[in-house]
């Protein structure tokens, strides 16, 4: 695997994804729940009986992915809970969740870029993508697809970096807003950490993936503190468990902005 040398000045909102996709706006009818038999019926088959193995071969083959710590959400798989992950591939982080949960489907926040390829949309929708809104109509059709999700004890992930940064080693600064949605729904939060190492009989990293958890809010709590408290377990968690990363093959240097004035 070739290394490769990033400058970033801003770690919150700097992205090296690299997909160059124009994307499309979501438009005002845009469905997050739809509820075609059909249609619901094959996103099923879709998701178990194609991806999901296709998605484990390919992860153990390219970097001899293992998940750690499964176990743990068996005991809420029932209610449904929500993931967070740190955010360092593409492919990689839109398998493993499927993975992680696996017989539950997970239900994904992505970037609308994911969802702007037609030929490609429907496919990404029907395997759980549900594209960050782009407008206040859309706004509210996603909160209320998050809320109904949780309801029916469904699994929803959220990468709340929101940007990749491949293969970084570290846990970049990230906001509580997106920890409103199990505050509110008051379900467990679990983290799902990947971590690197170099491979000893073939070329590039090995993936290993940590879960931890769960994670509450506190009961009786203002929603503010909640979304704080819960930020701040996931937090932590993540940055302990990125720390058992043993090789990074990219560079990620801070520019300093003082050389541009």
């Amino acid at each position: 695997m070739k290394s490769k040398t990033f400058y970033y000045n801003d770690p919150v909102n700097d992205d090296f994804a690299g997909t160059n996709i124009t994307r499309k706006r979501l438009g005002e009818g845009y469905r997050y729940l739809p509820e075609s038999r059909v249609r619901r019926a094959v996103a099923w088959f879709l998701h178990h009986i194609v991806a999901t193995p296709v998605a484990y071969l390919f992860l153990k083959i390219s970097c001899g992915q293992k998940i750690v710590g499964r176990n743990k959400l068996r005991p809420y798989r029932k209610e449904g809970y929500f993931l967070y992950g740190n955010h360092t591939r593409a492919a990689g982080d839109a398998f493993t969740p499927s993975i992680a949960a696996f017989p539950k489907k997970p239900y994904i926040v992505v970037n609308a870029d994911a969802v702007s390829i037609p030929f490609l949309r429907r496919i990404v929708e029907d395997l759980g993508a549900m594209p960050v809104p782009d407008s206040f109509e859309t706004q509210k059709s996603f909160f209320g697809a998050i809320e109904k999700r949780a309801e029916r004890g469904d699994v929803i992930v959220i990468y709340p970096e929101a940007h990749i940064w491949p293969l970084y080693t570290g846990i970049r600064p990230f906001p509580d807003s997106s920890f409103a949605y199990p505050a509110s729904a008051k379900k467990p939060v679990f983290t799902f950490t990947t971590t690197y190492a170099k491979r000893k009989l073939f070329k590039g990293v090995k993936a290993t993936v940590y879960i931890d958890g769960p994670f509450f809010a506190e009961e009786g709590a203002a929603k503010k503190q909640q979304k704080k408290d819960l930020r701040d377990q996931v937090f932590a968690a993540m940055k302990a468990r990125s720390e058992l990363s043993t090789y990074s093959p990219n560079r990620f240097i801070q520019e300093d902005c003082c050389l541009f004035l």
